[in-house]
Order: C-alpha cells, then structure tokens, then sequence
C-alpha cells in the first residue's frame, strides 16, 4: 500500500467513476483533497474539500486553485475529468468538438497551469487520464480520440519540462473500465461489447478502482522514478487487439 498521510491532492471528475474511485482511495490513505466535478450530488458527506465547477469554464482554473492553496501546497494533481459522446468525423459537428476538447484536453492544460506554483518542487507529481483510444484508432471516436491523444502528448512534453523541477508528469490509460461513461455502449452496443471485452485477453470489464490503484502509485513516493510514463489499464488489450 502506498501511503499518502500527510499528502494533499487535487482530483478532477471525482464524483463518479474512476475520479471517485481514486478520490475514496486517496482519502482512505490520509490525503487531504479538492475533490471538482460539475456534478458533486454524490460528494455530500466525504472527507473533502468539494468545489462544484464546470472545468470549461475560464474561471475554473482559479477557483480550484483558491481552494488548493488552503492545503498549503500541493502533492498530486489527478487530471480525471472527462466527456464521452464521440463520433464519426462527417458527424463530429462544432459543438460536439468543442465540448470534448475544452474538457478533455484545454481544461487539463489550464489547470495544470494554474495549479503549477503550488506543486511541491521537488516532490510534485501530475497523474493525466489518457485513454487507449489516445493510442490506437477506432472507428466513431474521432474528438475523444483526439482528446486524448493530446493528453497523452501532453504528459510527456511536460514530464521533460517539469521533471528538471523535481514534478513527475504521468498518465494512466485505461480500456474498458465500467463506468456511467461506458455502461451504456456495454449494455446496448454489441459491437462495443464484442471488440473491448472479448477482444481483452483477460475477458472482463475493467473496475474502476483497478485503475485508482495505478494512479495512486503513480502519485506515490514509491514512483519517484517514473516520469513521463502512460500506463495502460486494459487488461492486455492494446497489447493484443483480440489476436490472440
């Protein structure tokens, strides 16, 4: 276990799915948290510092930071949010790109900017949530795919800025992960359900919290050598693309 009393932390998308599950996690190793979601109905009650923001909006960035700043600096940012809803190119009009690449990619890079002088240099550490679709092409995914494929680009460009600072900059990249984002292609879409799970060597769904556990080591002292990294939560299935 990766130990993080003491820490404090900033968790975007904290309020379902894999930002919740790494927001539990953390808490439950001793990090004090801003936990940031447009939607936090399911945040009443937890042990964090909660701030309700849509991150596409320009003031966000100092928002968030006003409320990390009480932490007295910061050890983690985890960069979890992030909008599904993809399509073909020839359907992908304006405001769908828009709407993807402000959350998925402009927000990351705003907030990780804004977020910058509160990192502890050296011992800061940037967690991204990438995806496999940011490595690999797949049909009907065009801005998500673009999106994060930016995030992925992104982490090492700023591993090789920030990393002569001491701050680590890595992302985590996940398959098939059931999440209130997937449930629906996997429950509906057999296609989706034919390529992602049956295409995994492992022939399962991903959980959320498999993936918090590889931030949090990413996040963790335990990783003081791993910078510039996307680790892939698939199950094998980057590795095999269902040719096995």
């Amino acid at each position: 276990m990766h130990s993080f009393e003491g820490k404090t932390a900033v968790v975007t998308g904290a309020n379902s799915g894999i930002g919740r599950a790494t927001l539990d996690l953390l808490i439950a190793r001793g990090t004090s948290i801003v936990a940031v979601d447009q939607d936090v109905s399911e945040l009443g009650g937890v042990a964090a510092t909660v701030v309700a923001v849509d991150l596409s909006q320009e003031a966000a960035p100092k928002r968030i930071a006003d409320a990390a700043s009480a932490l007295g600096g910061l050890d983690l940012l985890v960069n979890c949010a992030g909008v599904g809803g993809s399509k073909r190119i020839a359907e992908t009009d304006d405001a769908l790109l828009d709407r993807i690449l402000s959350i998925n990619l402009r927000s990351v890079i705003r907030l990780t900017r804004e977020l910058l002088p509160l990192l502890r240099q050296p011992g800061g550490a940037i967690v991204n949530l990438a995806s496999v679709y940011g490595e690999v092409g797949r049909v009907g995914t065009t801005a998500y795919a673009a999106s994060k494929g930016g995030i992925s680009q992104l982490t090492r460009q700023l591993s090789a800025e920030l990393g002569p600072e001491g701050i680590r900059v890595n992302a985590v990249a996940p398959g098939c992960i059931l999440t209130a984002m997937t449930r629906d292609k996997i429950d509906k879409d057999a296609e989706y359900r034919s390529a992602m799970i049956a295409g995994t060597p492992l022939r399962r769904i991903g959980d959320p919290m498999e993936v918090a556990e590889v931030i949090a080591f990413l996040g963790s002292d335990q990783a003081s050598f791993v910078n510039g990294q996307i680790i892939a939560v698939d199950g094998g299935w980057l590795s095999s693309r269902g040719t096995f």
